[in-house]
This record gives C-alpha cells, sequence and structure tokens, in this order.
C-alpha cells in the first residue's frame, strides 16, 4: 500500500511537481544554464557533485515548500544522497512536506517509427524496493514520441504500461511519461492517438492500480480532461519540453486539471555565481509562475 498522507497530498493539493532529476546525459547543458561550463570539473563524480549541490540550493529555498510544491522527481544518485544531513527523501517529506518520486529509467533506445522506448532497466525490482524503504511514494519513467505513428506510439505506451504494473506491484505509484515533442510537425495528431492507446490501457488497469501521467502540454488545450478524470489515475502533470518558463505556464494555464512537472523550466534563470538572496527571488519566482499555472 502507497502512503495513505502522500497520496492525499497528490491526488488532491495545490501545487506542482518539481523534476530533479537530470540524469548523466542531460547534467552537463543543467550545469551549463546554471553556469557550470563542462571545464569546471572533471569527471563524473565531480559533475555529479555540483548538480548535488544545486538540488540543494533548490531544496533548501524558502519557497520550496509544500505551500506550492508537492512533489519533487528525483535522480537515484540523490535518492541516495543527504541533505543538511538528512536523506533526501525523508528530508523533503518529513522537513518540506514535499512528496519524492525517482527516476527509474535508463535512457532512451534508438528511434523506431517516429518513437524511442525505454532501454532495460536491470535490477528495476531491487531498485524499487529500495526506494520504497527510503519513503519513496512513486516513480517517474520517460520514452519520447516524435511524429504520430501509430505503431510507434502503441510500442511506448505498452511497454510504459508495462513498467508501471511492476511499480505499483512494489506498492509504489507510476509517472507514466510518453512525451510528445513539441517540435514534431505532427504534434496534435501524435497526441490524438496517444491519448486513444492511454484510456485503452487504463480501462485494463485493477481498480488498486492507480498511475500518474506526465504528458507534453497538449497541441489542443483540454485534450487530457477526462485522462486526469479516469478512476485510475491520480493526477495529469505537464512537462516543460523546452518552453520557456513563461510560454510554458501561458499553455499550461488554458488547460484544466493539469498541473506542472517542470525541469528546465524551474530553473530558468538560476545561475551559481548568484547570491543566496538572488537565487531565491529567481526560484521564488519561477515557483510562483508555475504554481499559478497549475492552479
Amino acid at each position: 500500500m502507497t502512503d495513505t498522507a502522500m497520496a492525499d497530498r497528490i491526488e488532491n493539493g495545490a501545487g506542482f511537481i518539481a523534476a530533479l532529476d537530470q540524469s548523466g546525459g542531460s547534467t552537463p547543458k543543467a550545469l551549463r544554464l546554471y553556469g557550470i561550463e563542462e571545464d569546471a570539473y572533471d569527471g563524473d563524480a565531480e559533475m555529479f557533485a555540483l548538480i548535488h549541490d544545486m538540488r540543494c540550493r533548490i531544496m533548501t529555498a524558502p519557497d520550496f515548500t509544500s505551500d506550492k510544491v508537492l512533489g519533487a522527481i528525483l535522480f537515484e544518485r540523490t535518492m541516495r544522497d543527504t541533505v543538511e544531513g538528512v536523506p533526501v527523501p525523508t528530508y523533503l517529506w518529513k522537513n518540506r512536506g514535499v512528496v519524492p518520486f525517482l527516476k527509474i529509467d535508463k535512457g532512451l533506445e534508438d528511434k523506431e517509427n517516429g518513437a524511442q522506448v525505454m532501454k532495460p532497466m536491470p535490477g528495476l525490482e531491487a531498485l524499487l524496493a529500495d526506494a520504497k524503504a527510503m519513503g519513496v511514494f512513486g516513480t517517474k519513467e520517460r520514452s519520447v514520441i516524435h511524429e504520430a505513428n501509430a505503431a510507434g506510439i502503441k510500442a511506448v505506451v505498452d511497454q510504459q504500461f508495462e513498467v508501471a504494473k511492476t511499480v505499483c506491484g512494489a506498492g509504489m505509484v507510476p509517472i507514466i511519461e510518453p512525451e510528445v515533442d513539441i517540435n514534431s510537425p505532427t504534434k496534435a495528431e501524435a497526441e490524438a492517438i496517444l491519448k486513444q492507446e492511454i484510456l485503452t490501457h487504463l480501462n485494463a488497469l485493477a481498480e488498486d492500480e492507480k498511475v500518474m501521467l506526465k504528458l507534453t502540454i497538449p497541441t489542443e488545450d483540454g485534450l487530457y480532461v477526462d485522462l486526469a478524470d479516469h478512476p485510475n489515475v491520480l493526477r495529469v502533470v505537464a512537462l516543460s519540453g523546452g518552453y520557456t518558463t513563461d510560454d510554458a505556464c501561458e499553455r499550461l494555464a488554458r488547460n484544466p486539471k493539469m498541473i506542472a512537472s517542470f525541469s528546465r523550466a524551474l530553473a530558468e534563470g538560476l545561475s551559481k555565481q548568484q547570491s543566496d538572496d538572488e537565487f531565491n527571488a529567481a526560484l521564488g519566482s519561477n515557483i510562483d509562475k508555475i504554481f499559478e499555472a497549475s492552479k
């Protein structure tokens, strides 16, 4: 069984989910946007230490609390690390009232039929057991759809729900993330196909198999309202997908029953070179914008 207080917070709370789960491939870009060039560190250990410092700065900021932030998605290294001497999942929930999630995918396979499915996840059951023991509520797993190819979209959704059932079996709630590329020339058509595939799988879930959906903000406003109303869905959240913070928030505000789960848009304008006051003001402004768009 999932933690009842966390489940109630996610299903009924006001706010958004922060994505703090940049992995090995996306970390250099995230650090560069934060004002740290690749020649400033040597090897993965130093790189991950720097990104952890950035995440700690975000998690300990005055505005990063349950007042506006519902949950946070963590990279595995972050989950196993500490903030202010406290294990990160414990700190988030006990000190901030923020529900912890874990990114579990290992990256993407090459494009086939206009889509990228997830790479194999060896040791998934052991990782889920560790995460559960550390107080993590749910997971997140990402695929990418590049075009309106029915076979490719079906492969993505089939795999996502197969993994989701494993996560549910471990007593956790999966965030299913079949991202549609915002630059796809057939974005709207792909989203229509995706919605139907998701509905087919949702209707096949057992009553106690609860999931969340993390979707690109749709071209057609309100497209995913009935997914949010499905009895097996705790929440539908939106990824920023490369939109600027202002653009992502403006688009999200037009979509009822979707809340934000932003990564790059959350960290926009943040810099290692900023004083704590400057950093906290910039982060607070982003949090306010994302919170308002998620209402």
